[in-house]
């Protein structure tokens, strides 16, 4: 996926990457009509994002969205985003629900680049499976990287962080949604939101945004945050998200520590 083909110029001034974004019509619990996702395409535009990810999910217990599916859904998207002269480039990805034999499901999964050298997997909300470490194990032998979507927001991870240390130790990457840095999960979740920035065990920021009230974009916002935690994590995480969108590896620029106490969830 090159974010400087097609119709991008050097003067585009929306080149935000959005890498976590259920904004395919009709096809899972984002965007439920085209009049809804184009809303939601302008949404972003304002935003100054430019590029977009559109990962619905897959695997889970309400949506199944194999890859061509996606693809020819891609398709018919950005073929309605140019009529509408909208300056969207949409790429097809999926938010692939952790399951035991994902290892053999591959021909079907789609990354967040054109070659899955990175996969966005999403844990049960309430639990990190047992056999995860395993798993990322097979699919790192495959030289993929899995990509955590939204950890903040994983009930297991908020009570014991050290899981999450352990799989970024070990090579995997994790993705934090905007609207959690900026607020709109609450108090709790911005602060370990803000803990997980500093403490390099989040690598980059998306939207995760669906057709839904306090499921917006915000990811302007979240950079300003990122901003106000330390003036070089905006760059950080906008590099990072350009990277992974082009397949291209990157070195963590911010270490990678163990969180040891949060006192505000007791």
């Amino acid at each position: 996926m090159d974010t400087d083909k097609d119709t991008t110029t050097a003067t585009r001034k929306n080149s935000l990457v959005d890498l976590h974004c259920h904004i395919l019509p009709g096809i899972d619990d984002g965007s439920k009509s085209l009049a809804d996702s184009l809303t939601l395409a302008r949404a972003a535009v304002s935003e100054g994002i430019g590029y977009i990810v559109a990962t619905p999910h897959h695997l889970d217990r309400h949506f199944i969205n194999h890859a061509a599916d996606v693809r020819q859904a891609v398709q018919d998207f950005q073929a309605s985003l140019d009529q509408a002269q909208i300056p969207l480039t949409v790429f097809p990805g999926q938010e692939v629900h952790l399951n035991g034999d994902l290892a053999k499901r591959l021909p079907d999964l789609i990354g967040l680049d054109a070659n899955m050298n990175y996969l966005l997997v999403e844990f049960p909300h309430e639990e990190v499976p047992q056999y995860a470490e395993e798993l990322f194990f097979e699919l790192s032998c495959q030289n993929i990287t899995p990509i955590i979507a939204h950890p903040e927001r994983n009930a297991r991870i908020i009570k014991e962080p050290s899981i999450l240390y352990e799989f970024i130790n070990k090579g995997a990457l994790a993705q934090l949604t905007a609207t959690s840095l900026v607020g709109g999960f609450g108090r709790k979740t911005k602060k370990f939101s803000e803990e997980l920035v500093s403490h390099g065990l989040v690598q980059m920021i998306a939207s995760d945004a669906h057709m839904l009230a306090g499921r917006k974009f915000a990811l302007r916002e979240a950079y300003f945050a990122l901003d106000d935690l330390d003036r070089s994590y905006g760059p950080i995480f906008y590099q990072n998200s350009r990277h992974i969108i082009n397949g291209e590896s990157f070195t963590h620029s911010i270490l990678a520590e163990p969180i040891e106490k949060r006192h505000f969830f007791k």
